[in-house]
């Protein structure tokens, strides 16, 4: 088990897919950047935590802002949104009759993505939600601000494997404290911390850091 001082944010997954150099420099280097992107998304977490902690609609209890950890992966974070389902498979809730099981959601902006980044992120806060009420969670939701829609996920064994997998490579570098060395990409113009990055350096190789500076500011 890893110890609780060695917790990694749990945030960082979607960082360290998306681009481990922009996850090194963010929780490594403690560096950060906005751009349109990155409002975009605060703004949608802040109305989705907005409104109080609990909230009941019939069978379901919604709490924001749940605080979560794992000791099994060594993270810890919180939740967008749990929703607690009454099910006979659940768990006891303080100030609640009968049993209920919990169902997380993540709120993204955008639209559902061909890769595995909010998956994971997701399956992650499932995995510290199990840890914490002992219980087992077979999916959650992904809710996406531009479609206005929530994908469905199954927390599947291949997913769980991934995520473990990934997150043992997380805790490796952070240890080590670093930073991987840029991977230059499409998705390069999207991060906020392009120029703090400098991805294009890689780029040119061997050139020195004053030819790239004379070629690139005018």
């Amino acid at each position: 088990m890893i110890a609780e001082e060695d917790y990694l944010p749990l945030s960082g997954i979607q960082h360290f897919l998306f681009c481990p150099r922009q996850w090194g420099l963010i929780f490594i280097e403690q560096q950060w950047a906005d751009n349109h992107l990155t409002v975009g998304g605060d703004i949608l977490h802040a109305k989705t935590h907005d409104g109080g902690a609990l909230e009941k609609r019939g069978d379901i209890i919604i709490s924001r802002t749940l605080k979560i950890a794992s000791r099994l992966l060594g993270l810890s974070g919180e939740c967008d949104v749990v929703e607690f389902h009454k099910d006979a498979q659940g768990v006891p809730l303080h100030g609640y009759p009968g049993l209920w099981l919990p169902y997380p959601v993540e709120y993204k902006r955008g639209k559902s993505k061909s890769e595995d980044c909010d998956r994971l992120q997701l399956c992650a806060q499932a995995v510290c939600l199990e840890d914490m009420l002992c219980i087992e969670i077979e999916s959650g939701a992904l809710f996406y601000g531009e479609s206005r829609r929530r994908e469905i996920v199954p927390f599947t064994p291949e997913l769980r494997a991934r995520l473990t997998a990934t997150v043992d490579i997380m805790h490796s570098l952070y240890t080590k404290r670093h930073t991987p060395k840029a991977r230059p990409g499409k998705h390069c113009r999207n991060c906020s911390l392009n120029e703090l990055c400098l991805p294009a350096l890689s780029i040119a190789g061997t050139a020195s850091v004053q030819r790239y500076l004379d070629e690139h500011i005018e």
